[in-house]
Order: C-alpha cells, then structure tokens, then sequence
C-alpha cells in the first residue's frame, strides 16, 4: 500500500487482521503513524518544527503491545526494533549502551534498503549468474584475452609482420567460435533447467571471523564497529565450494545484484529514513523506574538510565558507522506492565516526552476465543498448516476451541496471567502426542473436541504442582 493511501481508520483495518480487541491503543498508533505521514509532505522550513508525539503504553504482558507496534512498522514499510530497557545500564557501568539502539536502527533501515534495492536489480543480476555458470562450463580463453592488445600493437607494422604467425591465429578464430557454440548450448540448456541437478565448483569470497568478539557488553558496539573497520582494510579470502547449479544460483544472485546496486544511495536512503521514518519500541520502561518496589542495593542506578535516554528520545545526534544519525524524528514506542511503578515514577522529562498515553484492557475468555480463529495468523491456523506438511489433517470443532480458550483463561486466573501466551503454551500441550506421531506412514485425520482438550489437559490442571511447572 502506497503511504498516502494509509489513512488512520485503513492502519487500524490492517491491524485488525492480526490484532484482536485493544481499540483504543490501534486508534492512537494509527493518528501517530498519519501523523508522520503528514510531516513528511510539509516544506521543509516547517517539518523541521514538527517532532514525533511518542506513545507509552501501558497494560499486561501478552495483550498486544509489540504486536501493535511491530505491525505498525511493518504496515508503513518502516525500520522497526524492539529493546528491553531493563538491558541497558547508564554511561560508565557494565551493559549496553543506549546508543546502541540507535546503530541497530540505523542498519535495519540500510538492510531494509538494500532489499529494495537488490528487488530492482533482480532481473539483471540473474543474467549476470547466467554468465558466471556459463564461464564455469565453459571457460574463455583468457590467455589469449592478454595477449590481445599485443598482438594488435604487432598487426599496426602489417599484415606481412615476421612476428606474426597467421596460422595460429587462424586456429585461434577457430577456437573462438567453437567456444561461442558451445557456450550458446550451455546457454540453451541452463534456460530449460536441463542442468539444474548438475555440481559445480564456484569461488566465493569468504567473510572473516569478528575479530573483537567477546570483548564484553560494554564495548560491544565498539568492538563490532572495529572488527568491521578492520574487515575492510584485510583482503577478502576465495573459497571454492561445490553445489547443484539450482543451489549455485540461490547463493551468486544475492553477490550479482550487490554489485548492481550504488552503494552511497542505499546508505544515504538508510539513514534518511531511519531518521524520518524509524520506530523504536522500548519495552520494560516500567522497570527502569526509581520505585518499582525493588531494592536498590548494588544495583546500577534506574534513573541513570532514563537520564542517558532522555538526549535520545528529545533529538540529538548519535555518531554511527555511516556517520551522525539525527534522533529527533525517531518515533518512540514505550511500553511497560506498571503492576507497582506508575508512569509519573518515571523523570519529570522523559514523562513529558511521551504525550500519547494508551491502557491496554486485559483479555477476555472471548478475545482468546477470536485470537485462536480470527487473525491471519490465528494460531489453530498455524498448526493446522504445519501438521499438514506431515500428511496430518486436523480439524478443531466449535466446543473444542471454547474449550481451550475456556482452560488458557482460567490458568492465567489461577496460576500468573501472561496474557494470550497462555494459549501457545496450552494448545501445544494438547498436541503434544499428534505432533510427535507425525509423520506417519499413510495420511491421517483427527478432530479435536472438547472431550479430547479434557482429556488432554484435565491431569495436568487437576494436579496444582504439575500445571505450575506444565503449564
């Protein structure tokens, strides 16, 4: 979908399709992510003023807040990444840097496109892996191919040149065209796929090992952007490995079509929309709180934490291996349980940079009923399509599915509520024996009932000490 075209009521029909309930929070994401769009078709004088209003959301685990945001980013085809707040530590301690984030962005967005860039180029570059597996059948003459320019310096003195053997080259044309023939045959061959089960030996260059790993969390970032320095200025290594000639192809198209590509506009395109059309998603921020009901002890301080996010999350420059990154149209998605912390235990400042707030409501027995069935990727979808590849054929009948909805609801009420996680952990354990019989020597079929579901998990639930640790 063209990003014009997103409206905020068409954003939230797209969430919809995976996202069940939790209105509220798609309504709000949805006038921010218009929002964005809106700036970008400002002038220039005025889109510098307009910053990003950041969401904090705020409910349970396992009602929806990464799947909102990280939807979200995917719909806009926008950088997306996901962080725990509770890794980073502030400047000085032992842990992650904040900038960190940042970085990582930055080289989602370049990956993201290169991609798009590579999908342009695709068309050439399978012509050009043609030519590599047509030089690997039938390789040129590349003796002669040096001598060349000497012996046209040679035919400048005559036709009559003593240094001239006109009988070699004669023999040379010969050979010349009988390497064209046979390469237009392989060429002929490869385009019906009369050679694709064919092994050949290709040369590839090898990527080096990182050469600064493990040098300890807080010099990560430093370590990786050295190891990559250094990676650079080393030669590259030539492996030869042999492989089917279909294999061949999956492996040289990628290498083809990197050649294709400017490399100076995929990084310049990175960044620009890293800067302009990123999304960062900070998770656990309620636990980076001052009064989040846990001892301090020796414990690195949570407001230095916030302190070293704030620059970041109210604009600043951030230096990368691509050069300095600007922060202050990055949109910032936090989001945290808040069972003890409240978002006022948060700084002052960093409270105020996150003017969009959003409760997500807890989960019903009817929102695990629709999750199991509704979204495109349901998860009774999931294992129907996975046990199929088995010659499986599973069916879930109406009862059997409130069934497990019924059980998931009430775990989370007995034991501790994670939300739709619950679900996986429950449907698995229903399948559990179908899935370890599969596959089988001829297809089969089974209906799971609510019968089947209680006999399943009745045991389990039946016995407190087992469904805590089952469960």
């Amino acid at each position: 979908m063209v990003l014009d075209q997103l409206t905020p009521r068409k954003i939230v029909g797209e969430l919809n399709k995976y996202i069940i309930g939790q209105d509220s929070a798609k309504k709000l994401v949805a006038i921010a992510l218009r929002n964005r769009i809106r700036r970008l078709n400002l002038d220039e004088e005025l889109k510098k003023e307009i910053i990003p209003k950041n969401i904090l959301m705020m409910g349970p685990t396992g009602v929806g807040k990464t799947e909102i945001a990280r939807r979200l980013a995917e719909i806009a085809n926008a950088p997306f990444v996901k962080f725990e707040a509770t890794r980073f530590t502030e400047v000085g301690y032992v842990g992650k840097n904040v900038e960190s984030m940042i970085r990582e962005l930055v080289d989602v967005s370049i990956n993201l496109v290169r991609k798009e860039m590579i999908s342009e180029v695709e068309k050439r570059a399978e012509k050009l892996v043609e030519e590599r597996l047509i030089e690997i059948f039938v390789p040129g003459n590349k003796k002669n191919e040096q001598k060349a320019p000497f012996m046209e310096m040679l035919q400048m003195f005559g036709q009559n040149n003593p240094y001239i053997n006109n009988e070699n080259e004669n023999n040379k044309v010969k050979d010349s065209d009988d390497i064209n023939k046979r390469r237009a045959e392989i060429f002929e061959k490869l385009k019906n796929g009369e050679l694709e089960e064919i092994e050949i030996e290709i040369e590839l260059e090898e990527d080096s090992s990182p050469m600064f790993a493990g040098m300890g969390p807080e010099f990560e970032d430093m370590g990786i952007q050295l190891g990559e320095m250094f990676q650079n200025m080393m030669p590259k290594k030539k492996n030869k490995r042999r492989m089917k000639v279909s294999e061949a192809r999956k492996v040289l198209l990628p290498i083809e079509a990197e050649k294709l590509i400017d490399k100076d506009k995929m990084i310049h395109e990175g960044i620009e929309r890293a800067q302009n059309r990123g999304i960062i998603f900070l998770d656990e921020i309620d636990k980076i709180t001052t009064r989040n009901g846990q001892g301090n002890g020796g414990e690195v301080s949570r407001e230095g934490v916030q302190r070293d996010l704030l620059p970041i999350v109210e604009g600043t420059n951030i230096v990368t291996k691509y050069g300095p990154v600007k922060t202050d149209y990055i949109l910032f998605i936090a989001a945290g349980a808040f069972h003890v912390a409240k978002p006022s235990d948060l700084i002052p400042e960093l409270q105020g940079r996150f003017p969009v707030r959003v409760e997500l409501e807890d989960l019903t027995e009817e929102d695990f009923l629709n999750i199991l069935t509704k979204p495109q990727n349901a998860i009774l979808k999931q294992y129907i399509e996975l046990l199929k590849t088995d010659e499986v054929e599973i069916k879930f009948t109406d009862d059997g599915i409130k069934e497990l909805a019924h059980i998931a609801f009430d775990l989370n009420q007995k034991i501790e509520n994670i939300g739709a996680r619950r679900l996986y952990t429950v449907v698995e354990k229903v399948l559990e024996e179908v899935s370890f019989e599969a596959p089988a020597s001829t297809p089969w079929s089974l209906e799971i009932d609510s019968d089947y579901v209680k006999n399943k998990l009745g045991p389990v639930i039946d016995d407190e000490n087992v469904r805590e640790f089952i469960l």
